[in-house]
């Protein structure tokens, strides 16, 4: 099992799409608040589609909740300003990806937190990022191919 974290994502619809993306590989997906958004919002069920009730969310009032209740498990931080490839970690079932907020990515609190865990998507010089829902997918699933697609067909 992966675990998916996004830190006060703000775009309902991105969430949506996440939840959908975990419901399909049987990654949890936590939901560090504050939310952008209502968990009842007509876009974020409608990303989601038929899926909710494959999805394992669970929700925390902050990062450091979260640390504490998995102080165990490796953390990977996703964002553009990391040195290491994302496809240069070898992950590990209970590994969790970490995303940040649409608008202004992760804090340097929590990227101070494992340094050495930052990791970044490579993209093109002069673009500024990725979506946040397909930033989630291309790490989650390169994650999923290096642990052997569990209960994947």
């Amino acid at each position: 099992m992966l675990h998916i974290v996004l830190v006060e994502p703000e775009i309902p619809s991105n969430t949506g799409n996440i939840s959908r993306t975990c419901s399909v590989t049987g990654a949890v997906l936590h939901l560090v608040r504050p939310l952008g958004f209502s968990t009842d919002d007509r876009q974020l069920k409608r990303a989601g589609l038929d899926y909710w009730n494959l999805l394992d969310i669970r929700y925390h009032d902050s990062i450091d909740e979260l640390w504490d209740k998995h102080s165990n498990a490796r953390f990977f931080y996703v964002e553009t300003s990391g040195e290491r490839w994302y496809s240069d970690v070898k992950y590990q079932p209970g590994d969790f990806l970490v995303f940040g907020k649409e608008t202004k990515g992760l804090s340097e609190r929590i990227l101070n937190h494992d340094p050495e865990n930052i990791v970044r998507i490579p993209i093109r010089q002069g673009a500024r990022s990725l979506n946040l829902s397909n930033a989630v997918a291309i790490v989650a699933f390169e994650a999923f191919r290096q642990i052997g697609f569990p209960d994947m067909v």
